[in-house]
């Protein structure tokens, strides 16, 4: 049998607890479509990185219409009001970094990528060597709460 909701809840916010007291740098990449509730653990990353062409959300665009109007039909606007490009989440401060996916041949598309992304890892590996455990997690912890906007209406 599967799991009941409150079951996948719970895990997710353990692996949250979890990833958040961790005393090495965390790096997340999100390489495709990532649109559950799992997702969410992997905003706590000190970096967040985001290939070009992924989707970043804890719900499908089709699951947030059939909630949200009850018309599943609708994905291409919930698309566009959920904020899960790349570019709409570099802007929320939710990402760190987009990865530029080349156009052309898959396998050399494929190694372009690979090679970003080694990069890219390495050049936060050598930001964060030399701090302490105790800047590791204030940094992870700044960048969660520092994510997206916030407005407060009157």
């Amino acid at each position: 049998m599967g799991q009941k909701k409150e079951d996948n809840g719970e895990a997710i916010a353990s692996s949250m607890l979890e990833l958040s007291k961790l005393k090495v740098p965390v790096i997340s990449i999100v390489i495709g479509e990532g649109s559950s509730g799992g997702a969410l653990a992997l905003g706590v990353g000190n970096r967040v990185l985001m290939l070009e062409n992924a989707i970043y959300s804890i719900l499908s665009p089709e699951g947030y219409a059939s909630i949200l109007w009850k018309d599943s039909s609708r994905t291409k606007e919930a698309a566009e009001k959920m904020k899960l490009t790349a570019n709409d989440l570099y802007e929320l401060k939710v990402i760190d970094k987009i990865i530029k996916e080349p156009q052309g041949d898959e396998e050399e598309s494929f190694l372009k990528v690979a090679k970003s992304l080694k990069k890219e890892i390495q050049k936060i590996i050598e930001e964060m060597k030399d701090l302490s455990v105790e800047q590791i997690v204030e940094d992870r912890y700044q960048k969660f709460r520092n994510m997206g906007e916030y407005k407060i209406l009157s």
